[in-house]
């Protein structure tokens, strides 16, 4: 998320492709200007009007579990900037995010006893996205066992305090 040493030089050469580019596909800007929903449940869950089993809080960034897990430990990773998709947020942003979401997958991964981690970021409805509030699935995975099926609530919501609470005490060792 650094610049390095050369970031100057990257930067002015964006900013000249930039103006390249914009001129010749203007007409394709619109693709990317598409409306945020406030009503959207992520939304909803960072001004806390609805409830969520929080992992990790910033100023920038909420985790909380997923109550569709595809495996054990399965949870999310928001920006609480209001933002469709990757496609739509700002550097800054997105770098605050992704930080985090090592930080939370190191941390589940242990917390866990998983033998692997699987990231996952959908954009736009045809990139399989369904909740338009930018979102990474943190899934750990354990060896022999495939995720299971998407689309299923959990039968035991005490199951996932459980789990959010072992991931919240690796983050405190």
């Amino acid at each position: 998320c650094g610049r390095g040493n050369s970031g100057k030089t990257i930067k002015v050469f964006k900013k000249r492709i930039h103006k390249k580019v914009s001129r010749k596909f203007n007409f394709l800007k619109k693709d990317f200007e598409m409306n945020y929903d406030e009503q959207n449940i992520f939304a909803k869950i960072i001004r806390g009007e609805l409830p969520a089993e929080k992992i990790y809080e910033d100023e920038k960034v909420l985790a909380f579990m997923d109550i569709m897990p595809r495996s054990p430990g399965h949870f999310l990773v928001i920006p609480k900037a209001s933002v469709r998709n990757i496609l739509d947020i700002d550097n800054e942003s997105l770098c605050a995010v992704i930080k985090v979401v090592k930080k939370l997958a190191v941390a589940s991964k242990k917390a866990m006893n998983a033998t692997g981690i699987t990231i996952q970021q959908f954009s736009e409805a045809d990139g399989g996205q369904e909740v338009f509030h930018l979102h990474f699935h943190i899934i750990p995975r354990y060896e022999g066992k495939p995720m299971d099926r998407p689309g299923q609530m959990v039968k035991d919501m005490s199951v996932l305090s459980l789990q959010a609470n072992k991931i919240k005490a690796e983050l405190g060792a």
